[in-house]
């Protein structure tokens, strides 16, 4: 079987600058993969390039069997490509369920529709009782979890999670872990970039470490934890 992602030899410089240089890795339906590195490591330009923020200056990436290098943001969620981000970029003076029924326009060109499925991916992620309030309103987990709604709402086949536990509690964590869970469950690939060690590792398949743009470990969670390179330039003794 073919995987559902292929990056081959991805490179994103930017004035001469290497964010990304020649990294490569695939990522199979339903797989979780945390991405993890030191600040300025070139995770988050990875994400960007996947979902066509940025053009990379050179590789390829490969979606579901096609070339989609330099697509549009638009054009890679049309093709199920769902993305949250770092900071929260929700609009806050609409309603959580208007929030999320923007994302499932994309999916669903009626409105009652999209916002019947807008509706589903609230009651999913587990804050459907806050649909009526404004998004600017929500606590911080309720707006990294609308995030996640909205990327859902798309019915996306790949969900890119780009730090969505920073900011929350301990318990908030736990609660964060149980919902990527149940994404999986559903079939759908997560690509996560993320800093909470104890909330990565236990859920995901593989961990591909980045330092200086550069991949410098891919395995399982006990093998990377156990790789003296990512020790060194990350974990620590």
């Amino acid at each position: 079987m073919s995987a559902l992602l292929e990056v081959k030899n991805l490179g994103k410089r930017f004035q001469g600058l290497a964010a990304n240089e020649a990294i490569s890795f695939s990522l199979n339906a339903g797989e979780i993969i945390g991405l993890i590195g030191p600040n300025g490591a070139g995770k988050t330009t990875l994400f960007n390039c996947i979902a066509g923020f940025h053009k990379p200056s050179a590789g390829s990436i490969v979606f579901e069997g096609h070339e989609v290098t330099g697509s549009t943001p638009e054009s890679m969620a049309r093709l199920g490509v769902a993305r949250t981000f770092q900071i929260v970029k929700s609009f806050a003076s609409m309603s959580a369920l208007e929030n999320v029924t923007v994302g499932a326009l994309l999916y669903e060109k009626r409105v009652a529709l999209a916002r019947d499925h807008a509706m589903q991916s609230l009651e999913f992620c587990g804050i459907a009782h806050r649909a009526r309030l404004a998004a600017g309103n929500l606590t911080v987990a309720e707006q990294r979890r609308l995030e996640m709604a909205r990327a859902l709402a798309i019915n996306p086949s790949l969900l890119l999670l780009d730090e969505s536990m920073a900011g929350l509690n301990p318990a908030e964590v736990q609660d964060a872990v149980k919902l990527v869970k149940a994404i999986q469950k559903r079939g759908i690939a997560c690509l996560i970039v993320e800093h909470v060690m104890e909330a990565i590792m236990p859920i995901a398949d593989r961990i591909l470490v980045l330092d200086y743009g550069r991949k410098i470990a891919d395995g399982t969670p006990l093998e990377v934890r156990s790789d003296p390179a990512v020790i060194a330039a990350y974990l620590g003794d």
